[in-house]
C-alpha cells in the first residue's frame, strides 16, 4: 500500500477503499525545464507598395562608380568574364526603389530554387518575344498568303515550346507555394506550416518578387519590350481576370489578337472558370491534359539517366554554368555574354560603325522622350537592338518517352548562389533604411 502522499495529487484522494474525486485538487502538470524553441521570425520594415513601381535607370557616372565599387560582383581569378544571373540581379537591387526592398526580398532571391525561376523565366520570355514576332509577321502575311497544313505544325510546335518552357517555370514557383526545399522558412504559415496564415504578408512578398523578376527579364533581354514581358508575366502568374497591369494600361492585347495567334501564345491549356475557381495559367499548365514529358517537373533537382537534347537544353538554361552557354548554343538573353561588351549597367558598348548612327539619332530620341510617362513606359525598349540570337529548341523524340523502371530519387548538384553578394545588398540596405545608424 503505498503512502497517502502519493495515493493523493491524482485529482482526488483514497479513502475506505475507493478514490474520490475532488474538482478542486489541481491535475497533474508537466513542466518542461528546457528553454523555448526560439522560432525565426522575418519581417518587412514597411509595407510594401502593390501599385506601379517605377525603377532608375537614369544612374549617373558617379553612382556607377560607387557600384562598380561596393557592390559589383569582383571576379576572382581563373573565373570567366561574362554576365551572370547574380549580375543582372545585382543591377535591379542597385536601382530599385527602396519602398519594396526588404530582407525578406533579398534573401528569396539569393535562393538556388528562386535563381532557377528566373533563368526559367528569362528563357520563356525570350522565346515568347521571339514567337510573338513570327506570330505577327505570319498574320500580316495572311492578306498575300494561303494557310496550309504546314502553318498547322509549325505554330503547333510553337504552342508545345511555349507550353513546355511555362512548365519549367511553374515547377520552381511550385516549391515556392508549398514551401520546399530551400523557401520553406518563407512560407505565410512559418516553416513548420503550423502557424496563422499571414495572407497579407504573402501577398505584397510576392507582389514585390514579381515586379523584381520583371525587372531582371527586362534586363537580361537588352531591355526591350517592357511592357510586354510585365503584361505576360502577370497574366501568367494571375490570369487574365486578375491581371493589374491591364487594368493599369487597358492595353486589351488579347482580345486583339487573331484566332491563330491567341491559339499559339496562351496554348490549349487556359480555363475560364468562375472567379472564386480561377487557377493562374502556370497551374493550368501543370494539371493539363496533354502528353507532358515528366522529367521536365525535376530538371535541375532530380538525376534522370537519360536526356533527350531537348531536356539537355533546357536543363543547360535553368541550372547550367553561365561560362558553358555560348560554347553549348544554349540562348538565355545576355545571360553568359562576354562582360567586356557591356558597361557598368549592363548597357551594350556601341562599336564605331554605330556611333554615328546613334549621333544622327539624338535629336528624335529627344522629342520622343518628351511625351507623357505612360506613353514613355509603354515605348520603353522597344527600338533596343536584338543583341543575342535567336532561341531554337530541339524537337520531341519522335518515338515515346522512356519510362524508367523506378523513379530516380538521386538529388543533383544544387548550384548556390552567391553568399558575399547577398550580405553587401544586406548591409545597403540598413543603410538606407537607418541612415543616423549608418553615419556614426
Amino acid at each position: 500500500m503505498a503512502d497517502d502522499d502519493d495515493e493523493e495529487g491524482f485529482g482526488g484522494a483514497y479513502e475506505d477503499g475507493h478514490w474520490i474525486w475532488d474538482e478542486n485538487i489541481e491535475q497533474l502538470a508537466f513542466i518542461s525545464d528546457l528553454p523555448p524553441v526560439a522560432v525565426e521570425t522575418i519581417q518587412i520594415p514597411t509595407k510594401a507598395p502593390t501599385g506601379t513601381v517605377e525603377f532608375r535607370d537614369d544612374v549617373d557616372l558617379i553612382e556607377q562608380i560607387r557600384f562598380r565599387r561596393r557592390y559589383q560582383r569582383k571576379i576572382k581569378p581563373g573565373q570567366a568574364e561574362i554576365i551572370t544571373v547574380q549580375d543582372v540581379k545585382d543591377i535591379a537591387l542597385f536601382t530599385a526603389p527602396v519602398n519594396i526592398m526588404s530582407p525578406i526580398l533579398i534573401n528569396m532571391l539569393h535562393l538556388p530554387t528562386t535563381e532557377r525561376f528566373i533563368r526559367a523565366l528569362i528563357l520563356y520570355c525570350a522565346y515568347y518575344l521571339q514567337v510573338a514576332d513570327e506570330m505577327t509577321r505570319r498574320i500580316l502575311e495572311l492578306d498575300t498568303k494561303v494557310r496550309t497544313p504546314v502553318c498547322e505544325l509549325v505554330e503547333n510546335e510553337f504552342r508545345d515550346n511555349l507550353g513546355d518552357l511555362r512548365l519549367l517555370v511553374a515547377k520552381e514557383y511550385s516549391t515556392m507555394l508549398i514551401g520546399g526545399a530551400d523557401t520553406k522558412k518563407f512560407h505565410h504559415m512559418g516553416s513548420q506550416k503550423k502557424r496563422r496564415s499571414l495572407s497579407d504578408k504573402d501577398a505584397r512578398l510576392f507582389e514585390t518578387l514579381l515586379r523584381m523578376c520583371v525587372q531582371i527579364v527586362w534586363l537580361a533581354l537588352g531591355r526591350k519590350s517592357f511592357n510586354q514581358i510585365e503584361l505576360e508575366m502577370n497574366r501568367m502568374f494571375k490570369s487574365e481576370i486578375f491581371n493589374s497591369v491591364e487594368h493599369t494600361l487597358k492595353t486589351d492585347y488579347i482580345s486583339k489578337m487573331a484566332k491563330e495567334e491567341r491559339a499559339v501564345l496562351l496554348g490549349h491549356c487556359v480555363r475560364h472558370d468562375k472567379k472564386l475557381n480561377t487557377r493562374s495559367p502556370l497551374m493550368n499548365e501543370v494539371f493539363c491534359h496533354r502528353q507532358i514529358d515528366y522529367r521536365i517537373m525535376g530538371l535541375g533537382v532530380i538525376k534522370f539517366p537519360q536526356m533527350t537534347p531537348r531536356l539537355d537544353y533546357m536543363y543547360q538554361a535553368i541550372v547550367g554554368d553561365e561560362e558553358n552557354l555560348c560554347n553549348m548554343g544554349v540562348v538565355l538573353g545576355i545571360i553568359g555574354m562576354p562582360r567586356g561588351g557591356f558597361d557598368t549597367m549592363l548597357r551594350p558598348i556601341p562599336v564605331a560603325s554605330e556611333t554615328a548612327k546613334s549621333k544622327a539619332s539624338v535629336s528624335t530620341n529627344i522629342m520622343s522622350s518628351q511625351g507623357s510617362k505612360s506613353s514613355t513606359s509603354m515605348r520603353k525598349g522597344a527600338n533596343a537592338k536584338q543583341l543575342y540570337p535567336h532561341i531554337y529548341l530541339p524537337k520531341h523524340e519522335e518515338h515515346e518517352i522512356y519510362f524508367p523502371p523506378s523513379f530516380p530519387d538521386n538529388p543533383e548538384h544544387i548550384r548556390l548562389c552567391s553568399e558575399t553578394q547577398r550580405r553587401r545588398w544586406q548591409n545597403r540596405l540598413q543603410k538606407l533604411l537607418h541612415p543616423q545608424a549608418a553615419g556614426r
